[in-house]
């Protein structure tokens, strides 16, 4: 049971004068929040980044001669997905065509099509990295700030009893405790959403892009396999 405490004169005093459930609720969703921002700053960094070296790689993919020597050239872009996934499609098509020497048939078209989509599964798998943080954070949050202004309100009622009056300084400490750990908590739950969400948004539409660029990529190839068996 905690005793009457003086009058907090601000933010600093309410916490200082706070129990040490309270204290341990404050710390664990200051902890989780301080997690949060620093895996959406890096997200955002790597978002931003992996969208413009898309874009450049399409641009030098579609003006590119050759695909040797868009593969040549691909290294320039190591956080682009889009190129990655090409990388491991070129590294494919090229284990297949040369070991018997007789070019691409249509089990080979299958096998770099899987070799694509395994490479576009892997770059989500890193992409989604941390990102689950974001949603825990935010689903947890508010129940982690919950059981604190519980625990709050217990010490308010426990004042009550024990002093048999229910004026302002019997019920403040407690009271202050719940209030202090339900706004840390949606404090702490409010930006997880919004960055989960925007970032499961930038996730999708990176992985749509990457399953195109693959059924662009295979056109080409089986284009090249029919060109090969004509001539």
């Amino acid at each position: 049971m905690n005793t009457p405490h003086a009058a907090p004169n601000g933010i600093l005093d309410l916490i200082s004068q706070s129990g040490p459930v309270a204290k341990l609720v404050l710390l664990i969703l200051v902890f989780a929040s301080v997690v949060s921002w620093a895996i959406i700053l890096f997200k955002w960094r790597i978002m931003k980044t992996a969208a413009a070296e898309n874009v450049q790689f399409l641009n030098l993919f579609w003006n590119g001669k050759s695909i040797e020597e868009i593969y040549n050239k691909a290294d320039r872009y190591p956080r682009s997905p889009i190129a990655n996934v090409f990388r491991s499609g070129v590294k494919e098509l090229r284990k297949l065509t040369s070991a018997d020497g007789r070019g691409l048939d249509e089990s080979g078209v299958h096998n770099v099509g899987r070799s694509l989509s395994r490479a576009s599964a892997s770059e989500v798998a890193s992409l989604e990295k941390h990102v689950a943080w974001l949603a825990t954070t935010a689903s947890a949050s508010p129940f982690i700030g919950l059981f604190g202004t519980v625990w709050g309100i217990m010490n308010s009622f426990q004042g009550i009893g024990s002093t048999g009056s229910a004026n302002l300084a019997v019920v403040a400490p407690g009271i202050s405790e719940a209030l202090i750990t339900t706004a840390t908590g949606i404090a702490a739950a409010i930006p997880a959403v919004i960055a989960y969400n925007h970032f499961g948004q930038q996730i999708r539409r990176v992985a749509v892009d990457m399953d195109c660029f693959a059924q662009d990529f295979l056109n080409i190839v089986q284009r090249s396999m029919m060109g090969s068996r004509k001539g």
